[in-house]
């Protein structure tokens, strides 16, 4: 595994064939990647995994099997999603080439995900909604459908690539505090919409993309661990007075 990339998971979500598992590990080990989450595979263990594998049953050895796509990103700090289509509400949007110099970027202590999904449909719209960012390979606009193996290998290839460029010269303005996990900035989510339900700012029977659209405010914006923990402040604050208004003098 390469250095730089041992922080980075791939994370197959919901695959149906055995074949594109093996497939997939092949294609990470060759490209210096370890780490192999599979969130409710269709067929594994299989035969089909480990002959796809050829030389890569390390990988297949190593992976990490959930029961649901929270599992495989909540202690993640940076989700990426593949995804060949437009979205209603747009998201961030890196390429395949982008990805590497992203990646390297970011801090290697907390882990970062990159989501592939399903053989015949994908990420869905509420999975793709759980990325900071959402990614695209450029293809045939006539036929821009990747095998998933396939996806795996063109961004694995690109992450690679990155780590044979020269190092950055390190920022002197380099951030404090780690960005948040998945479940920090879930749980903010959360209690938001709890309080803003209670205020009557959001209508919990026709809530619209009002959840949508925040949280791709906080994905995008990537608060730290201190600057999640003042805004639950703040709410527990907000929840504590409306408390105190119901239960005053009538």
């Amino acid at each position: 595994m390469t250095a730089s990339l041992e922080h980075v998971r791939i994370v197959l979500v919901e695959t149906s064939h055995p074949g594109n598992i093996g497939g997939a590990a092949r294609a990470m080990k060759t490209m210096g990647l370890g780490q192999l989450w599979l969130v409710r595979p269709g067929r594994y263990p299989d035969p089909q995994a480990e002959w796809r594998a050829a030389g890569a049953l390390d990988v297949l050895d190593r992976a990490v099997v959930v029961d649901s796509l929270d599992a495989a990103i909540s202690d993640c700090t940076l989700v990426i999603g593949t995804s060949t289509r437009s979205r209603r509400i747009p998201w961030p949007l890196l390429t395949a080439k982008e990805i590497g110099p992203r990646i390297r970027g970011e801090s290697t202590r907390r882990p970062i995900a990159v989501l592939f999904g399903r053989e015949t449909s994908g990420l869905t719209n509420d999975e793709l909604q759980r990325c900071n960012v959402h990614l695209q390979i450029p293809a045939n606009p006539a036929y821009p459908s990747l095998n998933v193996a396939m996806a795996v290998q063109v961004v694995c290839y690109e992450l690679y690539q990155s780590t044979l460029q020269p190092e950055d010269t390190p920022s002197a303005a380099a951030w404090d505090r780690e960005p948040a996990t998945v479940a920090a900035v879930d749980g903010l989510l959360e209690h938001l919409q709890g309080v803003l339900t209670r205020v009557d700012f959001l209508d919990p029977t026709n809530p619209g993309q009002v959840m949508a659209r925040l949280r791709r405010l906080f994905t995008r914006l990537r608060p730290d661990d201190t600057e999640v923990a003042i805004l639950r402040g703040a709410l527990t604050e907000i929840e504590r007075s409306l408390n105190r208004t119901d239960t005053g003098p009538k």
